[in-house]
């Protein structure tokens, strides 16, 4: 009775830790992308720039804080003068003005590289999905395979028991399974480090057990298309010049770089006005006690005063204006520069998602067939005793071959797909409406 009591307190114990095991949660595209741009730590950090834009507004638009003065004349010095107790403040002339534009020109800025930043994240998501989509569907194809070969590991030995077949195959058909078994665990360890990468790019704050998984499938009927938000293979692509015509001015890096220009062009105002003197005002309260001045009598009143600060004689600020006016054709060159190669990287990926889109169609209509019957005659015609088990497992690895093959062609389909919609800075680009 006492061994029983023992071990139903440990079943007690030991059962809610068995099912506190955090099992994957699958989620789809769109629930990546919300997940990523909710969680991940690097684009909250880089939304924080935008407050600190903002706040450096205010910052240049600031007011010289006065200065409290007391003038105290002491003994003889200070007969015949007065005391003085007043304030001086130093006016900034058509320097605020630029300062402010500058500022508001900076936040701008940082505003487009925000959203950049969060397009490129989500383009990163969607990689990262597809990669490991892809990672479980040849680890799948894999499976099958191997499957397929312990059918026919079986289906020799039931032929060389009846002695139909040397047992030769039999060695053969362990060898090609054993090969085979070495690629499922690299499958397997794949899809595990495509697992860690997607987790990383949705990169959560705060710590969590949670294990994020893909919810689709690689394989292409119309359903998984649209839920990886990729257009099906067989629509028609426009042409390049076309594409070029509408989509170049929407890229962020030409925003930017664009927007690098006006920068620098403020800057240069702002750096020119330092050479505007300001101007520093003073008033306050004077007074001379009677023990200090001629008429025996306290005597009160208030003062004035006005004065040109800063005057450009000694320095000129040329060393900064020629600096601030060099990042203004600096900026002018990038600019050029980002859009030639706009139109390079955006020439490369089309190239290279149109020859994936001839790809895996040429995979749909003339490989997968011929394939998939090739290997089931192949099967027959050993079960039959018609051909070698050599010949059957040269057809199962060409099988094998093509079945991976038209799963990377898929995957490369949907990652030339990202590499387009990354060089045309749109999240989702409608080729029928060009």
């Amino acid at each position: 009775m006492k061994k029983l009591l023992i071990t139903l307190l440990l079943n007690i114990c030991i059962v809610p830790f068995c099912y506190a095991v955090d099992v994957p949660e699958k989620v789809t595209l769109p629930q990546a992308l919300d997940l990523a741009v909710q969680n991940n730590i690097d684009y909250k950090s880089a939304k924080i720039d935008v407050d600190i834009a903002k706040n450096k507004i205010k910052e240049a638009n600031r007011l010289q804080n006065p200065d409290f003065n007391i003038f105290y004349n002491f003994g003889s010095a200070g007969r015949g003068n007065p005391q003085q107790i007043g304030l001086s403040e130093t006016i900034e002339i058509a320097k605020r003005g630029a300062r402010k534009k500058l500022a508001k020109s900076n936040l701008e800025l940082t505003k487009q590289n925000v959203g950049y930043f969060e397009f490129d994240l989500k383009m990163d998501v969607r990689e990262a999905y597809v990669n490991l989509v892809a990672a479980k569907s040849v680890l799948n194809a894999l499976e099958q395979q191997q499957q397929l070969l312990e059918d026919l590991l079986e289906v020799s030995k039931k032929r060389v028991a009846a002695g139909a077949s040397p047992e030769m195959d039999i060695l053969q058909a362990e060898i090609a399974l054993n090969q085979m078994i070495t690629q499922v665990n690299t499958a397997k360890v794949n899809v595990k480090a495509a697992t860690i990468e997607f987790n990383k790019v949705i990169n959560p704050k705060e710590k969590t057990d949670v294990q994020f998984d893909s919810a689709d499938e690689l394989f292409s009927d119309k359903e998984n298309f649209l839920a990886l938000l990729t257009p099906k293979p067989d629509i028609n692509v426009p042409s390049f010049d076309e594409i070029t015509e509408n989509t170049l001015k929407n890229r962020f890096d030409i925003r930017i770089a664009k927007q690098q220009i006006d920068v620098a062009e403020k800057n240069l105002t702002v750096i020119a006005r330092q050479r505007i003197p300001d101007l520093a005002i003073q008033g306050g309260y004077g007074y001379q006690p009677k023990n200090f001045n001629d008429e025996g009598r306290f005597l009160n009143g208030a003062y004035a005063g006005a004065s040109l600060v800063n005057l450009p004689f000694l320095y000129t600020y040329k060393p900064e204006i020629k600096n601030a006016k060099l990042e203004v054709d600096k900026a002018q060159l990038n600019y050029i520069s980002t859009q030639n190669k706009a139109i390079k990287d955006l020439n490369s990926a089309y190239e290279k998602f149109v020859t994936a889109k001839l790809n895996l169609n040429y995979y749909n209509e003339k490989l997968l067939k011929s394939s998939e019957e090739m290997i089931k005659l192949s099967k027959r015609s050993y079960e039959a005793g018609k051909s070698n088990l050599t010949s059957l497992i040269v057809m199962e690895q060409s099988y094998k071959s093509i079945i991976v093959g038209y799963t990377y062609a898929l995957a490369e389909y949907y990652n030339c797909w990202i590499d387009f919609l990354r060089e045309t800075n749109a999240e989702e680009f409608n080729l029928e409406a060009i």
